[in-house]
């Protein structure tokens, strides 16, 4: 969460003479001097067209400035001191700090990259690499472990080295070709010089990857962390063995735990996980869609430029086929390959037909389909006809309504006791009762004073009995409802 005021000098204001002092003790560093005199930077300064007028008093300033971001680390200098005067100066020399070569290393890195586009490539040879280094480590982990400590950090450092390679140049690549700079280019004519260079290249590529890839895979399921703990103990063994002047801040158990970490890491690259696809299967699968995508772009381009091309031969060519034919059933054929179907316009298919994948269209019975004209004009031609009178079928339907009306009214007579039915003092009514009685209780509720008049001409009076809780029977099951009591007032002219 910290500040990395270390970084400070990239953004300042005088950006420019912080990053030629420091790009001068990088180079100087890798090198191997370590201590650099402000001579010698003040010199150097002086030696760039843009700093020719920078001042020693700059300098010092700058120099003092870079010690307090931490980029410099001031060494007193008293080797060379002839008088006191010299001596009470304090003249330093200076070491740059690791974070600033880091820094430094980074930049020069960034500094060779072409423009915003990433670069990276797909190297078939690391996957080899990897898999060597793997089976090297495999034939040591099911040994004894005798040799050197040193020797098996060497090994890891194999396997990881060309495991970091294969994610930042695969990755890099993968993007360079998703990026729109080069999907643009690929949807122009001149991408057809490089096709076959670029299939070429990827197919190259998925074909090392498949050979190289399960066999990785078998080795990474057999040597688990688990099985790895000797080895991780020599390599803890060997940082050990570093001399140190600072206390070392990690212990063993933090060491093999970054390992382990790490070891899962590759583990999981190549192999997945039960949630989730591995990054090697995603790599396949991108890479397999790359040249897909060219193939589309390629042949999209071919139509572009087919269109404009004259198809005259190809039209004499057709006709010396359809002129050369035997017979017109020959012809006939030929002109189903050549054309299609000359009159069919739509295919239509009907529920109940086999499903059956290898059931050919002809050996189905044929069905006939009336096509109307697609237009809002077309009416459906109707022949102007009689009028009949349903006076006879409406009075037979109205005798058959009120024949059951009467049956309906003559079921609830049986549960009237004096102008009156009690639910408590019914114990089974039929389903259709039960409906009825319920739907003047319901109409009852809307009503001020509770009164229905009912479909039989009867004027019914609903009290309901909250307090008394009754359970009516039935054919399809037990109604638990409050008590409720039917008075038939008056009656009118549609009693049966």
């Amino acid at each position: 969460m910290k500040k990395v005021v270390e970084a400070s000098y990239l953004t300042a204001d005088s950006a420019a003479q912080y990053r030629t002092i420091l790009r001068y003790f990088y180079h100087q560093h890798e090198r191997m001097r370590d201590f650099v005199a402000p001579e010698e930077i003040l010199e150097y300064m002086r030696s760039i067209p843009s700093f020719s007028d920078y001042q020693e008093e700059q300098l010092h300033q700058q120099l003092a400035q870079l010690v307090k971001w931490n980029n410099l680390i001031a060494r007193q200098d008293m080797t060379n001191a002839k008088t006191v005067e010299e001596y009470k100066k304090k003249r330093f020399r200076y070491q740059s700090t690791p974070y600033t070569i880091e820094i430094e290393r980074m930049l020069v890195v960034l500094e060779k990259k072409v423009g915003d586009t990433f670069q990276g490539s797909l190297e078939r040879s690391q996957f080899d690499r990897l898999l060597q280094s793997l089976i090297v480590l495999q034939q040591e982990t099911e040994g004894n472990l005798s040799k050197d400590a040193e020797e098996y950090m060497r090994m890891w450092e194999d396997v990881f080295r060309y495991f970091q390679t294969i994610r930042t140049s695969t990755a890099d690549y993968i993007a360079y070709i998703n990026s729109e700079q080069t999907d643009q280019r690929m949807q122009t004519e001149a991408f057809l010089v490089y096709k076959n260079q670029f299939t070429t290249y990827l197919r190259d590529f998925i074909v090392s990857l498949q050979k190289t890839s399960l066999q990785i895979s078998e080795r990474l399921q057999e040597l688990s962390s688990t099985r790895l703990e000797p080895f991780f103990q020599k390599l803890v063994e060997h940082r050990n063995s570093i001399p140190r002047l600072e206390d070392v801040s990690s212990s063993a158990d933090e060491w093999k735990t970054e390992y382990r970490e790490f070891w899962d890491s590759l583990r999981h690259w190549f192999l997945g996980s039960s949630s989730q696809q591995s990054e090697l299967e995603m790599l396949q699968w991108q890479t397999n869609e790359m040249i897909r995508r060219m193939t589309r772009y390629v042949q999209r381009i071919g139509e572009r430029q087919q269109h404009f091309r004259s198809r005259k031969n190809d039209y004499l060519h057709l006709a010396k086929w359809f002129a050369d034919a035997a017979s017109i059933d020959e012809a006939h054929k030929l002109s189903s390959v050549v054309f299609g179907a000359m009159t069919i316009q739509h295919l239509q298919l009907e529920e109940g037909t086999t499903d059956n994948l290898h059931s050919d269209t002809w050996d189905e019975e044929p069905i006939a389909i009336m096509l109307k004209p697609r237009t809002n004009r077309y009416r459906e031609k109707t022949k102007p006809g009689a009028m009949k009178s349903n006076e006879e079928k409406k009075r037979l339907q109205r005798e058959q309504y009120l024949q059951e009306r009467r049956q309906e009214r003559e079921l609830i007579d049986q549960y009237m006791n004096d102008q009156k039915i009690q639910l408590s003092q019914i114990r089974k009514v039929e389903p259709f009762v039960r409906k009825v009685l319920l739907g003047w209780i319901g109409k009852s509720m809307a009503s001020k004073d509770h009164k229905v008049k009912t479909d039989y001409g009867l004027i019914v009076k609903v009290t309901i009995d909250r307090e008394n809780m009754i359970l009516l029977e039935s054919d399809d099951g037990i109604l638990k409802m409050p008590d409720a009591l039917f008075e038939f007032e008056e009656q009118g002219s549609g009693k049966g």
